[in-house]
């Protein structure tokens, strides 16, 4: 008989692991696991300051509220009594979900896998942060109603829980980068391909839906973020000043208001759609004739695995992406790359694609092939099988 496999996850509010309808990372851990034939729960925390859930009803899920300190060491008790499964899996190195795995493998002696997606404190300045507080300070911090050290995910725990690495029994990454950092079984994302299928879209038909049938779209079907690049796209537009170009941002930042800020500079170039459910996006996504990855050479975006650029590469579109971490790795020879924070280079990539579409869709129906192979949910599968194995 198979294992119950409970996924734990920090945040499944709407700004965190539902902000995309459930398709990040734990819910491709999850479908793995269920093309492995497990069964699956998925138990996290809601932030208290963001109480509205992931909507989904075909996933068994359940959640408590994350209470700041100390009413938190209550919320991670109960937390632990909802975890079902014979093996505990905790997406991202935090308290609140490696931090809770740890809590559930001292009380039940059950094996944790960890998942590390992010490096969490390159958020905070990475290796370089430091916590000296003053006396008057500190006292401020754990002390006050909203005191800096009463929140769980505060950087110093998660400088603190960096270093119980090795207490899970095994770890999952899936950029190079994380697993120079952490070590652990190269996991890269994967996609539903099945869904994310270009034979059952038609281009001109999706852009004539979402309103881009006059222009010929750069799609970025992600969060903008200052690392991401975005504005270097937008300096390549200012530079090309073609009238029918546009950047197409698919759902906008959960965070904060950067994506405003740049249609406040930028606007003539961007067109900002909505946030689709999840399986609206290969539809979305069809409409576009350039996805665009634009990282910058940032910690960040080293640590980061863009799930834009398997929607892209599952849809055999033509990604035009920079040399940052294992973007060229996992592009090969599919892609177009370019320089970090070129906007130059990106101009010349957009022209480049643009006059030669017809062999640049050759190339993003070549990267359809190699997502299949090595970012499809069943490779990620294939993976998690051994690592599982090697847990019994």
């Amino acid at each position: 008989m198979k294992s119950k496999v409970s996924l734990v996850v920090s945040d499944l509010s709407s700004s965190g692991s539902g902000r995309w309808g459930g398709a990040v990372r734990p819910f491709l851990l999850y479908q793995a696991l269920r093309k492995l034939n497990y069964e699956v729960e998925i138990v996290g925390f809601i932030p208290s300051d963001n109480l509205e859930p992931i909507p989904l009803t075909d996933i068994p899920i359940s959640y408590i509220k994350a209470d700041k300190y100390p009413k938190f060491i209550l919320a991670i008790n109960e937390l632990t009594k909802k975890i079902k499964g014979d093996i505990v899996y905790a997406s991202k190195l935090k308290p609140t979900s490696f931090g809770a795995a740890l809590v559930q493998k001292f009380k039940t002696r059950c094996p944790v896998i960890l998942d590390i997606d992010d490096w969490e404190l390159s958020w905070h300045g990475g290796d370089d942060w430091q916590y000296h507080p003053s006396l008057k300070q500190f006292a401020r911090d754990i002390l006050k109603p909203n005191g800096a050290l009463k929140n769980p995910d505060h950087p110093l725990y998660l400088k603190w829980i960096q270093g119980l690495t090795s207490s899970a029994d095994a770890i999952t990454i899936h950029t190079q980068f994380l697993q120079k950092r952490f070590g652990g079984v190269y996991l890269p994302n994967g996609k539903d391909t099945s869904l994310f299928d270009p034979k059952q879209h038609d281009p001109e038909s999706s852009r004539k839906r979402y309103g881009l049938a006059n222009y010929r779209v750069l799609m970025f079907p992600g969060a903008p973020r200052p690392y991401k690049g975005i504005e270097d796209v937008l300096l390549a537009l200012d530079h090309l000043n073609q009238p029918d170009l546009r950047l197409v941002i698919v759902g906008g930042s959960p965070y904060d208001d950067y994506d405003h800020q740049l249609i406040k500079k930028w606007g003539r170039w961007i067109i900002k759609l909505p946030k689709y459910p999840a399986k609206q996006m290969p539809d979305v996504v069809a409409a576009a004739h350039i996805v665009v990855v634009p990282q910058r050479d940032t910690p960040a975006a080293k640590a980061q695995f863009p799930l834009k650029l398997t929607d892209a590469m599952a849809m055999a579109k033509p990604v035009l992406a920079t040399m940052v971490g294992d973007l060229p790795a996992i592009l090969g020879n599919t892609g177009y790359l370019v320089e970090p924070s070129a906007p130059q280079q990106i101009a010349e990539g957009i022209e480049e694609i643009l006059h030669n579409l017809d062999e640049a869709n050759e190339r993003g129906f070549r990267a359809r092939a190699r997502c299949i192979e090595h970012y499809s949910i069943e490779a990620m599968a294939t993976i998690l099988e051994g690592v599982i194995a090697n847990l019994e």
